[in-house]
């Protein structure tokens, strides 16, 4: 259900704005600098606008009141008739529900997301469903006509997943594996990682982009892909292979606030196409895996390690379980685990590019549920 809001009833609000009494019910823009909302994943906030670039980036805030609408402004893509397959895919849920499912094709857009004729206490999510390298979006106001406005609270566990194409809910919308990559049929909603944090009651932060890997990116064999490797955007606030106006992710450092109790990692995927069962290959693969190990770490000392793969493929998982015996004999470090996914069944379908449907999505999420369940005593 996808809602646009009409200049003429914007308008008024702005005008019933200039008269509200902001101390109680009224109508007013949230401000944005004062960060009165709760971020979903790694947002970024600069010259008033917030920026939201990874997968499952967004906000969540509360209020009590009779409207909301949400203004966003789009990157190049947007106006871009060349890039239509990469615009930014975007998510508004009120009360649980999704209210707005839209793909960003205006420089600025307007949503009205809730509207009663009676005051009420009112939860409202903004997420970006498709992934940062081909398009990022900003928020730029949100109006509501209420009063105790305040961020969502924090959940008691926060759960990091890096990841890349699997992670990002690729093709999920889309059960036709001839089909290829386009973000509208993206959604990170419907993703194994983004299930396990809501059948846990966890926060989450997806570092995940496709095609990536932990050496190179996927490759048809003959050259490594190395500009794809993804522990290189790791502290960063992501990527993404053009601006929006000066927002550039890759050069904003991330700052690691709130440390995850869990980091599920889930890469392999891609590297597995260039490895090829070649020794040489492989042991890179599983040395760089170590490394990228001892980085996440470092950001997260207190965190419980989780490394996964298997969904499309596990020829990489003993490689896995070999880099995670060296971190552990290197550091002494006990506080990493491995898991093996199932991999996907022709009985759950496939989805475009022969990624996992909904289905497999689910199914995953229920097994690497049960893992954290067990490792973190939850």
């Amino acid at each position: 259900m996808i809602i646009k809001k009409a200049a003429a009833l914007l308008a008024a609000l702005v005008l019933t704005a200039c008269a509200a009494d902001n101390g109680g019910m009224g109508v007013k823009s949230i401000d944005l600098k004062e960060k009165n909302f709760k971020e979903l994943g790694r947002t970024y906030y600069d010259d008033d606008l917030i920026y939201c670039a990874l997968s499952g980036s967004g906000v969540e805030f509360t209020f009590v009141g009779t409207e909301c609408s949400v203004t966003v402004k789009g990157d190049v893509t947007a106006t871009d008739s060349s890039r239509v397959n990469d615009r930014a895919r975007i998510a508004v849920y009120v009360n649980g529900e999704r209210v707005v499912d839209d793909m960003i094709d205006n420089a600025e857009e307007t949503y009205e997301v809730f509207k009663s004729d009676t005051e009420q206490e009112t939860d409202v999510r903004i997420i970006k469903l498709s992934e940062s390298p081909m398009s990022t979006f900003a928020i730029s106001d949100i109006t509501v006509n209420g009063h105790d406005i305040k961020p969502a609270e924090d959940k008691e566990r926060f759960i990091e997943f890096i990841g890349d194409s699997i992670t990002c809910g690729y093709g999920v919308d889309d059960e036709d594996r001839n089909h290829h990559f386009v973000t509208s049929t993206e959604d990170v909603t419907k993703a194994y990682a983004f299930k396990t944090a809501e059948a846990l009651d966890a926060d989450w932060s997806m570092v995940s982009f496709s095609g990536y890997g932990i050496i190179s990116g996927y490759s048809d064999g003959t050259r490594k892909v190395s500009e794809q490797a993804l522990p290189q955007f790791y502290e960063k606030l992501g990527y993404c292979w053009s601006a929006n106006g000066s927002f550039m992710p890759s050069e904003i450092d991330w700052k690691f606030k709130r440390k995850p109790d869990a980091v599920v990692i889930n890469l392999g995927t891609n590297d597995d196409s260039y490895c090829k069962n070649m020794a040489e290959r492989c042991a890179e693969f599983q040395t760089e895996y170590t490394a990228f190990l001892k980085t996440v770490r470092k950001d997260n000392p207190d965190s419980t390690i989780v490394c996964t793969l298997g969904i499309m493929g596990a020829n990489l998982y003993p490689y896995i379980e070999a880099a995670v015996a060296d971190f552990k004999a290197e550091t002494g470090d006990e506080n990493i685990y491995t898991m093996q996914f199932d991999n996907q069944s022709e009985a759950d379908g496939i989805a475009a590019d022969w990624h996992p449907t909904e289905a497999t999505h689910t199914k995953a999420s229920q097994k690497l549920a049960e893992k954290l369940k067990e490792v973190m005593g939850w």
